[in-house]
């Protein structure tokens, strides 16, 4: 079955350790929802730098990663509907995108 990534960008950090708690077991929730569909709960990602030929950005671009997770779909159109539950939505996006083959 094809894979895909989801790619998190946005979020915002808890104002207290309840928020936390609370924003943890919403996303544990969504993953345990998923089932067998999740290969991999992925992790959030820390600050970042883009790499190109013209050198190094340390910001990680007008709309840096926040984390990953790689799921398993039938299709695209699947993998989106996953998508949709994703607590990152509070706050900001998913961008999915098939993890092709090689």
């Amino acid at each position: 079955m094809p894979k895909f990534i989801f790619a998190y960008h946005g979020g915002q950090a808890p104002e207290s350790p309840e928020e936390g708690a609370r924003t943890m077991d919403r996303w544990n929730t969504w993953l345990a929802d998923m089932g067998d569909a999740v290969v991999d709960g992925g992790n959030p990602a820390g600050p970042s730098k883009t790499v190109s030929a013209k050198g190094v950005v340390n910001n990680g671009g007008s709309n840096p990663i926040s984390g990953f997770s790689l799921v398993e779909a039938p299709d695209i159109n699947a993998a989106v509907e996953l998508a949709k539950g994703c607590p990152i939505m509070d706050h900001g996006s998913v961008e999915v995108a098939q993890a092709m083959d090689m």
